[in-house]
Parts: structure tokens; sequence; C-alpha cells
């Protein structure tokens, strides 16, 4: 099958549904242009092909590189519960979900998976299914409950025994330490608008090289920057809850900041020998055009820089993308925010690059933003076009160093429904089949992947949406905690067991 005949053949299996209560940023998209918050609301019309994708008639079955890590993901306030045990402090996430109206039917992660108390299960359902790397987060009110000062040892301790149980089932460790559940004591200093916030995420940072180095292989520094920017800051759907352009860039220069100090740490620790690896996971998106009307393609250009250069160019190249600044004029931060050397510090190497990846985005030269597109999941934000994977870690490819690449988030909720102990869930067999597919065209054409996470191990908190959608390929019944492996997890088995893709799906 072509793979850029795709969103036409696979229409009728993937399933369209209604918009959730979010979506992205709640049926609009808020983009800062020119110093101006504009509410650009989605519509429905047809995307140019104008951009071309290779595409080739491939022959199953399709046989990943050695080495190559097949793993899941999740993240701590999404899955651990327990958040008041042994010492944990409250986090922003905490506060965001307790405020009446901020979660669906006020949901919090409070309980969540219980994950905290079992987590042996989990792995050796982890291990049963034969994944190899397992990307979690650790939780930064854990290990200091007021983000500083005063270490908690029963923290640190429960993510010592996490570790060495996953070592003693074979299983790589890939540690984030920081999946947005900022110590609460660290807002009320101002949180990432706080300059010494980055100061003390090196230090918590450092704490943990310390603690666990010797334990953990591969890192993850901040997860996401893009969406605490926008939805943290700009449209207010997530913790903190602030709406506020200018002070969204504040905080994304010190999270960038944040990951520097964070990889000078590391740095000085382990040097760079290969044998301990460290980066950013970022949610990257190709921006295509909508139509070939005038100013599309300017239009695209500045969006690209938006969602994507304005994260990759000041950790790959050291400056910001200038023709972001100049769009966001007087929202930008001011010299006294990017201070000499900051950037220098942000462009310290990396060793791999974590790619969260969803969804494109469409746009026209307003720019509006067009959904409907491609098929799009019960997240109705969430557009399924997989050749965009396969765009983007060609272009990473292109324009940035070469450093290894592994696919740290990548999957989809569906309205799931339980049935004689499992979940029957082609869909998501398919939707995973396709990106598959993308991401061994990428290796094929020169990418250095070396693994796919996908996202997630576990149905969780899907932050606002609280429990509402479903995406993990197990099913857990929240009132028992009891976990069932869907037939997404048992297809998955299968692709690890055979290293790859035996025949097409669908």
């Amino acid at each position: 099958m072509m793979e850029d005949q795709l969103p036409q053949q696979r229409a009728d299996e993937y399933v369209s549904l209604g918009m959730s209560r979010r979506e992205l940023l709640r049926q609009t998209l808020l983009v800062v242009v020119g110093g101006t918050l504009l509410e650009t609301a989605f519509s429905g019309c047809s995307v140019a092909n104008n951009h071309t994708h290779p595409s080739s008639s491939l022959a199953y079955p399709l046989v990943f590189p050695t080495g190559f890590l097949w793993g899941a993901s999740t993240s701590a306030y999404q899955i651990e519960g327990a958040a008041h045990a042994d010492g944990r402090g409250a986090s922003i996430w905490d506060t965001f979900s307790h405020t009446p109206g901020k979660t669906v039917d006020g949901a919090t992660g409070d309980v969540a998976d219980d994950h905290y108390h079992r987590y042996e299960s989990d792995f050796n359902l982890l291990h049963a299914l034969g994944v190899k790397s397992y990307r979690f987060s650790i939780a930064w009110p854990r290990i200091f409950p007021d983000g500083a000062g005063a270490l908690n040892q029963p923290g640190l301790d429960f993510y010592r025994r996490l570790v060495e149980s996953l070592l003693q089932r074979g299983i790589r460790p890939m540690a984030t330490l920081f999946h947005w559940d900022l110590p609460q004591a660290l807002q009320d200093q101002g949180g990432w608008e706080n300059r010494d916030v980055a100061k003390r995420f090196a230090d918590y940072a450092d704490t943990l090289f310390q603690a666990l180095g010797d334990l953990v292989p591969a890192w993850l520094t901040v997860n996401e920057p893009k969406t605490i920017v926008t939805q943290g800051y700009i449209s207010g759907t997530h913790a903190p809850g602030i709406q506020n352009p200018a002070r969204a860039y504040v905080a994304l220069h010190h999270l960038l900041l944040g990951h520097g100090l964070a990889t000078q740490a590391f740095r000085a620790r382990f040097g760079r020998d290969g044998s301990r690896l460290i980066g950013p996971a970022l949610n990257l998106s190709p921006v295509y055009p909508a139509d070939h009307a005038e100013g599309t393609a300017a239009a695209v250009t500045l969006q690209d820089g938006i969602e994507n250069r304005l994260y990759l160019d000041p950790i790959f190249k050291g400056s910001y993308p200038t023709d972001v600044v100049e769009a966001l004029g007087d929202t930008w931060p001011s010299a006294a925010v990017i201070q000499d050397g900051d950037l220098a510090i942000i462009h310290t190497p990396i060793d791999h690059l974590g790619v969260n990846y969803y969804n494109p985005l469409v746009v026209t030269a307003g720019p509006q933003f067009v959904n409907g597109v491609y098929p799009t999941t019960q997240a109705s934000w969430e557009q399924i076009y997989p050749n965009g994977l396969y765009d983007i870690l060609m272009r990473l490819t292109r324009d940035y160093d070469r450093v290894n690449l592994y696919i740290t988030e990548n999957g989809a909720p569906y309205p799931d429904t339980f049935a004689s102990q499992t979940v029957d869930d082609p869909q998501r067999i398919v939707y995973l089949h396709d990106h598959l597919v993308a991401a061994y065209r990428a290796i094929q054409a020169g990418a250095q992947l070396r693994g796919y996470h996908l996202w997630s191990l576990l149905d969780n908190f899907e932050w606002a949406e609280g429990y509402s959608q479903r995406w993990g390929i197990v099913y857990v019944d929240f009132a028992t905690q009891q976990r069932y492996p869907k037939q997404s997890a048992h297809w998955y088995s299968e692709v690890i067991r055979q290293h790859g893709l035996a025949q097409p799906q669908g």
C-alpha cells in the first residue's frame, strides 16, 4: 500500500468521534502572532497536495534493525496515585485537578492506577509482553516536597526500587525528570517564570543522577515544553492554568534553560562516553498548507517556527528562530530574561532526542487551523496522519545535528469496551501498525531511530480529560485496579517477538 494514500484508505478503519471537552485547546487554537492573541476556530476544508511524501511498496515482513528498542511510556502523576504517601509534596497538578471545573468530572490523580503500590505486578505485565524499554517519569515532589531544600529519602528509595525491579526483568529504564508535575511550593515562588526554578531543577536532576546514575542509562530532561507553554500558560487548560502569552514565553525560556543546566550537571558527573545518555522529549508536528492561496506558504513557515523550530533551534543551534521572535514582538521575553550565556547553556550537546508524535497541523493564510482533513481519534484534536511521523523524523535528520532519535510517545484513545476479560481495539492496532510503518520507512531512509515507546502502557489519568479517555494497551478497571491486556497489547507483544511487522493491518 502506498503510504501517501493512507488518509483516504484508512478513513473507514479509524473511528472519528465527537469533540472531547478539552480538544487540544477547546475547539480553538491560541496563536500569538505580532504580539496579538488570535483565537482561530477549526474549520473544514481540503488540504492541498502540494507537499510531497516519498512512498514505496513495502515487502513484508518489515524487520527492524538489530538493537532497536520496543518500549512503552507512562508518567508519574498519570499513574502513580499515592498522592500523600511517604512524604510526597503537592504538585501543581494536585492543585489544578482539585480546583472545581478544571478536569472532566472533577477527576484527580490522587489514586490514578495506584502504580506506586502495584509497580511490581505492572512490571510483570511489561515483561510478559516482551517490552524492552520503559519510559517513566520521576515525581519531583516525591524527591523534594518543597521543590528544593530537604531531600525526601523515602521518595528516592521508591524510585531506586522501581528501577531495580525493571532491571531484574531485563527492561531498560528511561527516566524523565520533569513530566509537568512541578512542586506547588515552587509555583508559589513564580514557577517557571522564576529563573531560580531552572536552577532548582538542575539541583533536583543532579540529586537523581547521583542516586540513580549507576542504574539508569537513559534520561529525558523536560517533557513537551510546548504543551506547558500553550496549555499551561496560553489557554490555561492545563496546570498552572495561566492565560498570558508574555508570561508563557518567559516560562518557555526557563524550561529550556532548566534543560540545559540539567544537561550540564549530567555532563559534569558522567562526561560523554556513550554509556549514559540525556536529552529532551519534544512534541513535534509537521505543518502543511491547506491551499495554494497567497500567504499560505508564509503562514506554514511561521507556524512551523512556533510549533517546532522554537524548541529545536535553541537546543541544536544555540539560537531562537528570528522569524518567530520578530512575529511575537513585545510578547517575546526581554534581555533581562534571556541573559548572556543562556543560549550556550541550552545548546549543551545532547545524546538523544525524544520525539512525541500525535498529529500534523494544516493551516491557511489566516492563519487558521484546519481540522477534519484526516481521520481523528476520540481526542478530536488528534488527526491521524502516520506519514507525518516519517516527515518529522526525516526533517530532524536533514536539518539538525545527527543524534539518536527515540519515539517516546505515540498512541491514540478510542472508546474501549470491556468484554470477556479484554478489549477488542482494532482501530488502535491499525493506528500503531501504520505509525510503525512510517518509522520503518524513516529508518530505511537514514533516520537514526533507535526505539519506539507507545503511549501508553496503561489507561490512566489523562490530565484535563480525567478518566474519560483511554490511551493504554492495558485496560484498567479503576474501581478494582485490575489490569486486562487489550488485543492491541497482544498484537504489540507479537511485534516485539518478531522484531517487526509480519503483515499489513486493516
